[in-house]
């Protein structure tokens, strides 16, 4: 594929995917859900379920998950004006009770709307907004007032923020507040959640940590910004939205003495791809405690300087996360976007579930490091040359 990054425009990272494959809920249990392979070395693939994981990895390896966690950050109400239906969606706190936000209709809201915040029970709560200012991302700075902090609202007055990819459902069998939710999630700010680490079971985790694997905690608030559909040609002139990171003390130097060792680090998700590529860039490569915020975009060619092996679900056509995957199949060169699509490709044939509540995918170098399968519990093959 004779690509450069100036030629590379939206229309290498789309593709048809057949609407029953989007994942409208999730499996009964969290590591039942199935797991491709991609073998960056080999161009090769096999099919396995989440459960395997335990079996593929080796004690040296560090497992790095995000343990951010997402906020009911769907509110309803109404303009006290006039009383008109008002969806909010909480997107980035800019101070305590000071937030952008999206409103939905947002039209006929300007700033020194004021509005009224409904409860469950479509009874007034105790708590209005007013808007402040409007940016030209359509997106609304918005004061709340009647709580000290609309954060302790969000359990009673909030919703689950689900994609709107997933159908609205009254008698739907399971939670959302719990399965939208990674079972380590701890530090609360994201309004989407870091999805790959969905399929992770108590079990699981149990299983990983006494067979010596480490796993690093790190922090990415993941913002709508990560999913919002790229939408320039060439992609290089796609902006990020900014997402706030923190790399412990701890992690930091969890992760230098890894890779010391020479063992690898596996990243549970694209959030923690961009905050471990964040702080390798930031520090030339050294790994250190940091806190901040970060609209690293990665797309073909990339170098990765820490990330070693990728765990993530089945991304969005045209989507900023897509291009991170597709960089990763082939490091520094370009030949990844055709290695992605051949295996999305795949995926479809095997009908995956795709996106959030989808099935996931571990794109790794060389089965080497890998205890292997019999080759009886293996569906293995070989993608067309690039």
């Amino acid at each position: 594929m004779n690509l450069t990054t100036k030629t590379l425009d939206l229309s290498q990272f789309d593709y048809a995917l057949p609407e029953h494959l989007i994942a409208q809920k999730p499996t009964d249990v969290r590591d039942e859900s199935r797991l491709l392979i991609l073998d960056r070395a080999e161009k090769a693939i096999e099919h396995r379920s989440f459960a395997d994981l335990a079996t593929l990895l080796k004690p040296s390896d560090v497992l790095v998950v995000n343990d951010s966690k997402v906020i009911p950050a769907r509110l309803r109400g109404k303009k006290c004006s006039s009383e008109g239906a008002v969806e909010i969606l909480l997107l980035e706190a800019v101070a305590q009770n000071l937030w952008w936000v999206m409103l939905k209709p947002g039209k006929r809201v300007s700033p020194g709307t004021t509005v009224q915040i409904i409860g469950p029970d479509n009874s007034a709560a105790p708590i209005q907004f007013e808007v402040k200012e409007k940016n030209p991302e359509g997106h609304y700075l918005v004061s709340f007032n009647g709580i000290e902090n609309i954060l302790d609202a969000l359990d009673t007055f909030g919703e689950v923020p689900l994609p709107p990819y997933i159908e609205p459902a009254k008698n739907r069998s399971f939670d959302d507040i719990n399965r939208y939710q990674t079972i380590y999630a701890r530090h609360q700010g994201s309004v989407a959640a870091p999805t790959a680490g969905l399929h992770f079971s108590e079990g699981l985790l149990q299983h990983l940590e006494q067979s010596g694997i480490s796993i690093v905690k790190v922090i990415l608030h993941v913002g709508l910004g990560t999913f919002t559909p790229v939408k320039t040609n060439p992609i290089s002139e796609h902006q990020m939205h900014k997402e706030s990171f923190e790399l412990s003390r701890e992690a930091a130097k969890s992760l230098a003495a890894a890779k010391a060792q020479g063992r690898r680090i596996i990243a549970v998700g694209t959030t923690t791809v961009r905050v471990l590529e964040t702080v390798t860039t930031t520090s030339n490569g050294i790994i250190q405690p940091q806190r901040g915020k970060t609209n690293i975009f990665i797309y073909p060619p990339y170098e990765f300087k820490i990330v070693d092996a990728l765990i993530t679900n089945f991304h969005l056509p045209k989507s900023s996360l897509l291009m991170l995957v597709s960089a990763f199949a082939s490091p520094k060169q370009m030949n990844g976007i055709e290695m992605i699509h051949q295996t999305y490709a795949a995926a479809i044939k095997e009908n995956y579930r795709f996106f959030s509540y989808g099935d996931a995918m571990f794109i790794q170098w060389g089965s080497r490091h890998a205890r292997r399968f019999p080759e009886s519990q293996s569906s293995r093959t070989s993608l067309h040359p690039p």
